[in-house]
């Protein structure tokens, strides 16, 4: 069987990277903290960008917001300027405040001028909330977990129910992070585009596994379309802030893809950043289509990833969420 079952072939048409992992993407690293002792079931997951000063040597970003039911640091700056100057913390809602603490320390480190001789740091925190599972009021997740999460970064990690998706739900699954890559050409040139997601939102009843539902049609959920997914894509296509935006965009075709109207107590937000710093080349607008599918397909693949690799574990308060994999072994699909 492959891992998502008998269903999924043929399905892609956008060739995968070497990992199918976002960290395909040359420079791109990621890690995990992941706690799980008491009434902890959450932990934080850092992507590193690139190599050097991210402060010094800012990347092109973008950034759209799909839907604004959430409580993320540094999201209005980079859309303003279109860069992105820190690693990126992904953890839960009341996480926050830690992690964006943790990268400003981080970026003051290297740069001992900031905030004094420089300007402040825009420090991008994104969040999702786990309290299904994790007792979010306990404020499990310290400065020394988001450090654990950078200093674990690296080009291989795991999918599922780890580090910041350990307490996630996704369509009335375990959910958590996921990630895909794909590769395309164009201009006799090779590119990469990688996509990281923390999954927690979605309808059971919507739910659709390549096109098929789980389900009966007529059944209904009792909760709504709600929860959070943040999505992260890196390219190393020398791309420009607005044009990322538009990539940024196309993330949404995914969730609708998989059954995600964007309810409204869904926060829905997606990032894009460019690791190519030379820029020596430029990429015309008829060009960005070759983008906006494989952005679809690795948005959908990450998400179904992250729920294929979802653990099912008990909550703080005795909620389990089912696995997604056990389900469609049982289905036979």
């Amino acid at each position: 069987m492959s891992e998502f079952g008998k269903v999924a072939t043929g399905w892609w048409r956008v060739p995968k990277g070497a990992r199918n992992l976002i960290t395909d993407v040359p420079g791109v690293q990621v890690g995990h903290a992941t706690l799980l002792e008491g009434t902890a079931r959450t932990g934080v997951t850092a992507i590193v960008p690139a190599s050097g000063n991210l402060f010094q040597q800012k990347l092109e970003a973008g950034a759209t917001i799909i839907n604004g039911f959430g409580k993320s640091a540094g999201i209005l700056q980079l859309q303003e300027l279109g860069q992105l100057e820190t690693p990126i913390l992904l953890s839960n809602t009341f996480a926050v405040p830690v992690c964006t603490t943790v990268l400003i320390k981080h970026a003051i480190e290297a740069n001992p001028e900031i905030g004094r001789q420089a300007p402040t740091v825009n420090a991008l925190a994104l969040e999702c909330n786990d309290g299904v599972l994790n007792d979010i009021q306990a404020f499990h997740v310290t400065e020394e977990t988001a450090r654990a999460a950078l200093d674990s970064c690296g080009s291989d990690f795991e999918l599922g129910s780890i580090g910041a998706g350990t307490g996630m739900k996704s369509f009335g699954f375990a959910g958590g992070i996921g990630s895909a890559s794909r590769l395309f050409e164009f201009d006799r040139s090779q590119f990469t585009l990688g996509a990281l997601v923390l999954s927690n939102f979605g309808q059971r009843s919507e739910f659709r596994y390549f096109g098929k539902r789980l389900g009966d049609a007529g059944e209904r959920d009792s909760e709504a379309d709600k929860g959070s997914i943040i999505i992260v894509l890196a390219t190393d296509a020398p791309l420009d802030s607005r044009q990322l935006t538009r990539v940024s965009k196309r993330s949404a075709a995914a969730l609708g893809r998989l059954g995600s109207y964007l309810g409204h107590g869904s926060g829905d937000i997606a990032v894009a950043f460019s690791t190519d710093r030379e820029r020596d080349q430029k990429i015309t607008e008829t060009s960005l289509d070759a983008f906006f599918l494989a952005t679809a397909e690795a948005v959908e693949e990450a998400v179904l990833r992250a729920m294929w690799h979802g653990k099912s574990r008990k909550g703080y308060d005795g909620a389990q969420l089912p696995e997604l994999r056990s389900t469609i072994k049982e289905m036979n699909l």
